[in-house]
């Protein structure tokens, strides 16, 4: 058996950690997602979903527990490192888009390739690739204000994935949208990680979208427990 794509054990942050009224965010969080495995995140604004993803996905450090990704402990590495594995491994979504506003569509999927280091004309190809695959290819040389919300989501849904990441980490990705569109526009993202075979973890309050996942958790007091 292949080593989970992720693995977190036992990891624990607090904020305001030296004064009376700390917060204890994560409680001991023990998360494991398999490859290929889509797991749903369910929790309530505040509770601390926002912080999970960004430890899993290197953009934050716990105070105690060990984050692996494809086998490899991260506890502890050097930036750099983890500024590397962030690039090849893990692909990010977020509510909001956060496109470049001066970049067609096409172009803010070739940016990121070619910071890892990909050639202009393969990054082309992928990204004109992604763009099909959610529906969208026609609208490849438009920049993100000439789009409508759900088609600058399945942009930044193909961004995310532009580096063939193995692990997925979304975070209310369809949240901005109305419920007709954000249906849609979810629709296309399954079938996007479905096709690639990548695992991820989609935090999402919206229990039918959930329902579509392998796996529901919620985030509870600091802790996970099955939905």
């Amino acid at each position: 058996m292949s080593d989970p794509v992720l693995q977190l054990s036992g990891i624990t942050k607090a904020y305001n950690a030296s004064k009376p009224n700390v917060v204890e965010v994560l409680q001991g969080i023990d998360l494991t997602l398999a490859a290929g495995e889509v797991v749903a995140l369910v929790a309530p604004s505040g509770a601390g979903k926002s912080t999970l993803l960004h430890i899993a996905g290197l953009l934050d450090t716990p105070d105690t527990g060990r984050v692996e990704i494809a086998g490899e402990d991260m506890t502890g590495q050097p930036d750099r490192r983890r500024t590397r594995m962030r690039r090849a491994d893990v692909g990010f979504i977020y509510q909001f888009h956060h496109l470049l506003p001066e970049f067609t569509a096409l172009e803010n999927i070739i940016l990121p390739q070619l910071a890892n280091g990909v050639t202009r004309v393969a990054a082309e190809g992928r990204a004109r690739e992604l763009l099909e695959k959610v529906g969208i290819s026609p609208r490849a040389d438009h920049r993100p204000a000439a789009l409508s919300g759900g088609e600058q989501q399945r942009v930044a849904f193909c961004r995310a994935l532009a580096n063939a990441p193995k692990l997925l980490l979304a975070d209310e990705p369809t949240g901005n949208l109305d419920p007709a569109t954000s249906d849609q526009v979810f629709a296309a993202l399954l079938e996007l990680v479905r096709a690639t075979g990548l695992s991820a973890l989609i935090a999402t309050h919206n229990l039918e979208l959930a329902a579509k996942m392998d796996r529901q958790i919620r985030l509870e007091a600091g802790r996970l427990v099955p939905l």
